[in-house]
C-alpha cells in the first residue's frame, strides 16, 4: 500500500476481488475493495513486540532505500540482532567494535562458522596459557574469544546465514568451555599445593548448579529466570557467568594477585548462587498463590 504521500507502506490484508491475501509491500491500488475492513495500525501492532530468542521487546520496522541512508539501516538491522538481557560487557562494551568488524566480515564474505572456530582457537590456547601460568596472555586470548562470541551471532543474523551446525558449535562452544578455563587457571597457579582445592570445587560446582538452576526455572516456569522480573535482568548483568568472572581475573592479574582473583569468583559465585536460589524459591511462591510468572518482557508485549 501507500500513505498520503505515495509512499510505500508495509500491510497485510485480503483482496476480495481476488481472493487472495495480500502482504508485504504493496500498492493501495492492490486492494481496490478494502474498503473499511482496512484498519491502519503502528509498528507494535503489526505483530508482537517480544522476541523470545533474543529476550528483548522490539518493534518491527520498514525502511525506505529512497529515504534512509545504507548505514542508517545497517545500524537498525545490527542493533536488533543484540539480546536485550545479557551481561555488561557484551551489553555496554562490545556492541560498537563489534558492528566494525561484523561489517568487515560481511564485506569479505567471511562466515559466521568461521568466526566461531577462530573463537574455538582462542578457547584452547587461552585454556593453555592459564594452564602454563601465562595468565596475562591468557586473559587476551579469553577476551578475544568473547568478543568473537558476540560477532559470530550478529553476522549471522545480520546476514541471514544462521545454520543449525552454526548454532549448536557456538552455543556448544559457550557451554563447555567456561569449566575448563578455572581447571586450567587451577592448575595455572600450581593446583592443591597453593589453592586452597575449595575455591576450585566451588567455582566449578556454581557454574554446574548455576545452569541447572536456569535449567529449572525454564522447566517450571517456561521463561528463562533473567526474564523474570526487571531485578532479574539487572542482575544478569554481574553474575557470576564468564565475562564478570574474567573482569574480576583481569583486575586481579592487572594488580598481580591471580591467586586472589580466583578466590573472588569463588566468592561471587556462592553468593549469585543463593541470589537465584531466593528468586527461584519467590517464584515458586508466586505461582501458589495463583501469580504464575511471566516475564517483565511481556507485559506490555
Amino acid at each position: 500500500m501507500t500513505d498520503d504521500r505515495g509512499r510505500p507502506v508495509a500491510g497485510h490484508g485480503r483482496d476480495e476481488a481476488e481472493g487472495e491475501i495480500i502482504s508485504g509491500t504493496i500498492k493501495a491500488e492492490r486492494m481496490p475493495h478494502a474498503g473499511s475492513d482496512l484498519v491502519v495500525v503502528d509498528a507494535a501492532g503489526l505483530t508482537g513486540t517480544y522476541d523470545q530468542a533474543l529476550r528483548r521487546k522490539g518493534a518491527p520496522y520498514l525502511f525506505s532505500l529512497e529515504t534512509q541512508s545504507p548505514a542508517e539501516i545497517e545500524r537498525r538491522m545490527y542493533l536488533e540482532s543484540y539480546k536485550g538481557v545479557t551481561d555488561l560487557v557484551t551489553k555496554y562494551v562490545w556492541p560498537e567494535p563489534a558492528l566494525l568488524v561484523t561489517r568487515f566480515c560481511a564485506g569479505r564474505g567471511i562466515s559466521p562458522n568461521m568466526v566461531t572456530l577462530v573463537s574455538f582457537l582462542c578457547v584452547v590456547l587461552a585454556t593453555w596459557l592459564f594452564a602454563v601460568g601465562q595468565f596475562g596472555l591468557g586473559l587476551v586470548a579469553a577476551w578475544a574469544m568473547c568478543f568473537l562470541d558476540t560477532v559470530d551471532g550478529k553476522l549471522a543474523r545480520c546476514t541471514l546465514t544462521s545454520s543449525k551446525w552454526g548454532n549448536v558449535f557456538d552455543h556448544g562452544t559457550d557451554l563447555i568451555h567456561p569449566p575448563f578455563w578455572y581447571w586450567a587457571w587451577y592448575v595455572g597457579l600450581g593446583g592443591a599445593a597453593v589453592v586452597d582445592p575449595w575455591i576450585f570445587w566451588v567455582i566449578i560446582a556454581g557454574y554446574i548448579l548455576g545452569r541447572g538452576q536456569e535449567g529449572l526455572f525454564m522447566w517450571q516456569f517456561g521463561i528463562e529466570m533473567h526474564i523474570w522480573r526487571p531485578l532479574d535482568s539487572s542482575f544478569r548483568l554481574i553474575t557470576a557467568r564468564r565475562n564478570p568472572n574474567l573482569i574480576i581475573l583481569s583486575v586481579a592479574v592487572a594488580f598481580g594477585a591471580p591467586d586472589t582473583g580466583f578466590e573472588i569468583v569463588a566468592w561471587w559465585t556462592i553468593l549469585s548462587f543463593l541470589f537465584h536460589c531466593v528468586r527461584i524459591a519467590q517464584a515458586f511462591m508466586a505461582r501458589a498463590q495463583g501469580a504464575r510468572p511471566v516475564s517483565w518482557l511481556m507485559d506490555r508485549a
